[in-house]
C-alpha cells in the first residue's frame, strides 16, 4: 500500500490556539497523519476536548495564556525539538478609526501579532527548531481585503505576514521554512462573532462574494499540512490567499 504523501510521521509539531477553531482542527488533521503534537491553549477543558479528538500518540497539552509573557517562554521551555509550528491563536475586535485608543492598539497587537512573533524567536534562539522546520502563520485575507471596523485586526495581520517573509530569509540556509494562510470567513467562533455586530443582510451579502462560499476550519487545516509536509519543501515566505478569486 503505497504511502500518504503529506504524512507526519516522525514530525513533531507545536499548534498555538488549538483549543477551538482552525488550531484545533489542525491538530485532529495532523494527528491523523501521524504527527507527535504539542498542544497550546488557555481553555484546559476546551484543550481536553480537542486530544480527545486527536488519533492517539505521544500528544502534549500545555495550558497558557500566551499574553502572559512568563507562560509564553515556560511554553518555549517545555519544548524540545519541533519539526513544525501552527501558529493559530488570535482574535479580531471590530471598531471604527475614529474610536481607537491605545488600549486596543496593544491588545490587538499582542494577541495578533507578538505572541507568535516571541514564541517563534524563542525557540529559534533556543535552538528548538529541527532544520527542515515549516512554520505556518494564521494570517486573514483582512489583511488585504480590510472590512469596515477592521483597521487594528488587518494591521495586525499584515504585520504578521511581513514578519513571515523576513524570517524566510534568515532561516532558509537550514531549509527551514515560513508561509502564512489568509483565509476569508471560515465557519468559526470569530464567524460567529462577525455575526453578532454584522447583521444577517450584510453577512449573507458578504459571502455571495466569495465564489466558493465561507470556508470550514478543515479547508485551512489541510492547506497548513501540505505547508508542514515534506512536499511543500521548496514553498517559503509566501502568503497563500484562501476563499477568492487570485487578485
Amino acid at each position: 500500500m503505497e504511502s500518504n504523501k503529506f504524512s507526519l510521521e516522525g514530525k513533531k509539531i507545536l499548534i498555538t490556539g488549538a483549543s477551538s477553531g482552525i488550531g484545533k482542527q489542525t491538530a485532529i488533521e495532523a494527528s491523523k497523519l501521524g504527527a507527535e503534537l504539542v498542544l497550546t491553549g488557555r481553555d484546559e477543558k476546551r484543550l481536553d476536548e480537542t486530544l480527545s479528538l486527536c488519533k492517539k500518540g505521544n500528544h502534549k497539552l500545555i495550558i497558557a495564556d500566551l499574553l502572559v509573557h512568563e507562560q509564553l517562554k515556560n511554553v518555549v521551555s517545555e519544548i524540545s525539538k519541533l519539526d513544525g509550528i501552527v501558529h493559530s491563536a488570535g482574535a479580531v475586535e471590530y471598531m471604527p478609526c475614529k474610536f481607537i485608543n491605545e488600549k486596543n492598539v496593544y491588545e490587538m497587537m499582542d494577541v495578533n501579532y507578538k505572541t507568535a512573533v516571541l514564541i517563534t524567536s524563542y525557540l529559534l534562539r533556543k535552538k528548538k527548531l529541527n532544520n527542515m522546520a515549516s512554520i505556518v502563520f494564521i494570517s486573514s485575507i483582512a489583511s488585504v481585503l480590510p472590512a469596515f471596523g477592521g483597521s487594528l485586526y488587518s494591521s495586525a495581520k499584515a504585520a504578521l505576514e511581513g514578519f513571515s517573509r523576513a524570517l524566510s530569509v534568515e532561516i532558509a540556509a537550514k531549509k527551514m521554512r515560513s508561509n502564512c494562510l489568509l483565509p476569508t470567513l471560515v465557519e468559526t467562533d470569530l464567524l460567529d462573532k462577525a455575526r453578532k455586530v454584522v447583521s444577517a443582510h450584510g453577512i449573507n451579502q458578504y459571502e455571495t462574494q466569495l465564489p466558493l462560499g465561507f470556508g470550514e476550519p478543515e479547508d485551512v487545516a489541510n492547506t497548513a499540512i501540505f505547508l508542514l509536509s515534506d512536499e511543500a519543501k521548496w514553498i517559503t515566505g509566501q502568503s497563500i490567499k484562501m476563499g477568492v478569486i487570485a487578485f
